[in-house]
């Protein structure tokens, strides 16, 4: 084979990929049936030009053509790969996690129905086709390639949930189809070894697990490895372009999944590669990828549409028989799945409700391709399987991809018009028309101060003027005419809008570094939920997301568990740590939201709905700010090392602007502003660690504040110290569900707790105790006690108390004013008493107390 000739061909395949897509934008079809279509165009091109006798000139191109040096193996283990990879290193797998039950069953579940679906049916037809035969052919096309429906969803106003939960399964259903394929294939190869189902079965675990092993390790060396070059961005790149292939191939030699493999290398990448790459990289590392995986995928398809005419060189008239019962069987699991058993969940809550419509538009749209053949090729190209086997893979595969491509590849368009997806709601149309009618009015003003200042002549400006009028007040009438939207409409899509610029705040300080990366990730996070909220639910659903940032979860109260009976404050001092920083950060994004609302939304949906969401946005401010201070009171000092960490690294930023405004103007050098920046960024360098909350010294701290100690010496609260126990409580949690037991007194040391018995209630808060009359009175006491706020307080074992007691008069005088609060009235002679008798005087009192004392 001439080097050159080969050549030639390389380059005008790259040329056939650039011209498709702007040809598929034009005959509006689906991008991967111009690419089919592309490629078996050249397939029977060259086979014409071959065994013609018309002319020999391109000859030498057409033998290249069909002798292309390239198999199924360049298909799964250089190009699927690189493919994968770039779908798990961008999918938003933090919001895909929130969906994962619908994303599983499309991935996984309908996969497993449609091959067996596929299998049996066909099983049923072809005699001669062995069982796994058959479930061979359903694996191999129960993969699916939604990208089409995908780009479409996204186009329109469909719900972003629907196009995520379209992309995961598009991440997963490949490695899912491709794990049971090598299943299969083992049943059908002509060798001695062939495995017994029970064998098969036991070994399927580790193709999927020992593959997600591979990937995650391989992925989180590599995140170690990119990290620690972050002076050489060309450097990083280049170790990211060899995780895929290595992965694969590492996968496959311990007989494991190779796609899997690298499907779990990407997703540790990608859940990592905020936090630990800068923004400017990860932009550069996607833009790159995604380049890369344009290529890759329009190569696999384009050549593997070039195989097509060989694949279906031996067909005779039954096949096309087989292949509808294939289309059925497929097509039909997928509805079963769609139209079945995602609103069976949905009822049940474990799935959000997806319209018919869409699961229409998804049924139609998933299409066959590039991976399907490529299976395809795999088992044709395989000596050890059977010919009946090859023969019916090859047809059956691509009978079905070609059915999917031209039938519902083309008709995919009409199909969505006529489902409405392309259609805006009515109340789209009208806040359009609106808002296009604001924007022109704003372009007018602008026009004409620009006018004035450039001093044009009066006559163009006045023509100008003239014709920009008239389109004005067609817009004006358009919004008129429309049907009028109401307030709550108003004030759900400027709550959206808000949210979106909320986002676009986080972004922006992001980039410029002001906010850290994993915080901007989180932070990124709860907008998109506030976003999503605010659709479904309007103004309720935009309180309850935006309280959801700094709301106290599981994982918070699991490390409250450990701290308070393990005495691990690690977890906690983590999770205290990143409530403070959001709580900050969310301080200084939120007040810049109330100029969007004056200078945007107040032009479009008027002032009462601007002053409804200034109402909202105070809240919020308020709230946080609340928030915020009930932390300062708990931590003191804690929150002025974040501040002054968020103002060093404003001034930062602002430094480095100031510095390329002077390099842009000719004020300083090339070489002098790029030694300043080196400078800014090992200071910026500085910040990137928050300060470390250590509980211990924050422990000492607040029992050095703490009232009832303060008067005591040094040496006194160390020895306290060492006998008190710390807990952590959060609102509404349950100190004491039943009964005090008499071992220990509490002391409250930050926040309020409420304390029930005998039909009363008392509100106890800083400085003050409880537990104290069941220790005096050496008796069980029914009580609960439960947090109104997030609390803090010590617990102290009674006899170290009474030691204190006797000793102490601030510790007295604290015991006897806790106990007048309950209604019961001691004398520091009292306590003078020995135990016994103390508890005989405090019980009788306690026994005394009226029914009917209220509480303070």
């Amino acid at each position: 084979m001439d080097f050159s000739i080969l050549i030639a061909v390389s380059v005008s395949i790259f040329f056939v990929i650039g011209v498709s897509e702007p040809l598929a934008a034009r005959l509006r079809l689906p991008y991967s049936v111009i690419l089919a279509g592309m490629g078996i165009a050249i397939g029977v091109g060259a086979a014409f030009l071959w065994q013609t006798d018309l002319t020999d000139a391109l000859n030498p191109f057409a033998l290249t053509i069909l002798t292309l040096p390239v198999r199924s193996s360049v298909f799964l283990t250089a190009l699927l790969p690189l493919l994968v990879f770039q779908v798990a290193l961008n999918i938003d797998i933090r919001r895909m996690l929130d969906d994962w039950v619908p994303i599983l069953i499309l991935a996984i579940v309908a996969v497993v129905v449609a091959m067996l679906a596929v299998g049996f049916l066909l099983n049923f037809f072809v005699t001669d086709l062995s069982l796994a035969a058959c479930l061979l052919i359903g694996a191999i096309v129960s993969t699916t390639d939604p990208s089409a429906v995908v780009s479409i969803f996204k186009g329109t106003s469909s719900p972003q949930r629907l196009a995520r939960i379209v992309e995961g399964e598009s991440l997963l259903n490949d490695a899912a189809a491709i794990a049971f394929f090598s299943l299969f294939l083992a049943f059908v190869t002509l060798n001695e070894n062939n495995p017994d189902i029970g064998e098969a079965l036991l070994g399927f675990p580790w193709i999927i697990a020992g593959g997600a092993a591979a990937g995650f390790v391989l992925g989180w060396i590599a995140v170690w490895i990119i990290a620690r070059m972050a002076v050489y961005p060309k450097g990083q790149i280049s170790v990211s372009l060899a995780v895929p292939s290595l992965t694969y191939l590492l996968a496959e030699q311990i007989s494991a999944s190779g796609v899997i493999g690298v499907v779990a290398a990407g997703l540790t990448i990608n859940l990592h590669m905020t936090s630990k790459f800068t923004p400017s990289f990860n932009k550069q590392l996607r833009d790159t990828w995604e380049l890369l995986s344009h290529w890759a995928g329009s190569l696999i398809f384009i050549l593997a549409a070039i195989f097509i005419p060989r694949l279906l060189s031996n067909f005779i008239p039954f096949d096309i028989v087989l292949i509808g019962v294939v289309v059925i069987a497929a097509l039909a699991a997928r509805a079963v799945i769609l139209f079945g058993l995602l609103p069976l969940l949905a009822v049940v809550k474990l799935s959000p409700r997806i319209e018919p419509r869409y699961c229409g538009a998804i049924l139609w749209g998933g299409l066959r391709g590039a991976v399907t053949l490529a299976l395809a090729l795999a088992v044709t190209e395989n000596r050890f399987i059977p010919d009946e086997v090859k023969h019916q893979v090859g047809i059956l595969a691509t009978g079905f991809t070609l059915f999917t491509l031209i039938v519902q590849g083309t008709t995919l368009r009409w199909a969505i018009t006529k489902l409405g997806l392309d259609r805006l709601s009515s109340l789209d149309v009208a806040l359009s028309n609106q808002v296009i009618a604001v924007a022109l009015q704003t372009v007018r003003e602008r026009v004409a101060e620009t006018a004035r200042s450039l001093e044009l002549t009066h006559e163009i400006v006045r023509d100008e003027a003239k014709s920009f009028a008239e389109r004005l007040d067609q817009a004006v009438i358009s919004a008129e005419k429309v049907t009028q939207i109401s307030d709550r409409d108003r004030i759900t899509l400027g709550l959206v809008a808000l949210a979106a610029h909320e986002r676009d705040t986080i972004l922006e300080a992001y980039k410029e570094q002001i906010i850290s990366a994993d915080l901007a990730e989180r932070l990124l996070l709860e907008a998109d939920y506030i976003i999503e909220a605010t659709h479904t639910k309007g103004r309720s659903g935009y309180r309850d997301a935006a309280r959801r940032a700094y709301r106290v979860g599981p994982k918070f109260r699991v490390a409250m568990l450990l701290h308070n009976y393990f005495g691990i404050t690690r977890p906690l001092a983590q999770l205290i740590e990143t409530r403070f920083d959001i709580l900050v950060s969310l301080g200084l994004v939120l007040p810049r939201l109330n100029q969007f609302i004056d200078d945007k939304i107040r032009r479009i949906h008027g002032r009462r709905v601007a002053e409804l969401l200034h109402e909202f946005l105070t809240r919020r401010v308020d709230e946080t700010t609340q928030e915020l201070e009930i932390l300062r009171l708990q931590f003191p000092g804690y929150a002025e090392g974040l501040e002054r960490r968020l103002i060093r690294r404003t001034t930062l930023q602002l430094e480095k602007r100031e510095y390329d405004a002077l390099s842009e103007d000719g004020l300083i050098g090339l070489e002098l502003q790029t030694d300043l920046n080196v400078q800014i960024e090992k200071r910026r360098l500085r910040l990137i660690e928050r300060p470390i909350l250590d509980l211990k010294q924050q422990r000492t701290k607040i029992i050095n504040d703490f009232p009832a100690f303060a008067e005591l010496g040094e040496k006194q609260r160390k020895a306290l110290a060492r006998g008190l126990k710390m807990i952590y409580a959060v609102p509404g949690q349950k100190l004491v569900r039943r009964e005090l037991s008499g071992k220990d007194v509490w002391f409250v040391a930050a926040g309020i707790v409420i304390l029930a018995f005998d039909g009363r209630k008392i509100r106890l808060g800083r400085g003050e105790m409880f537990g104290q009359l069941p220790a005096l009175a050496r008796k069980k006491l029914a009580i609960k006690v439960s947090a109104v706020g997030y609390c803090i307080l010590f617990s102290l074992n009674t006899k170290r108390l009474m030691k204190l007691v006797k000793s102490e008069e601030a510790i007295r005088d604290a015991v006897l004013l806790s106990c007048e609060k309950t209604g019961i009235k001691l004398t520091e002679t009292d306590l003078e008493l020995n135990e016994e008798r103390l508890a005989v005087k405090v019980r009788g009192l306690m026994a005394g107390l009226p029914a009917s004392n209220k509480s303070r």
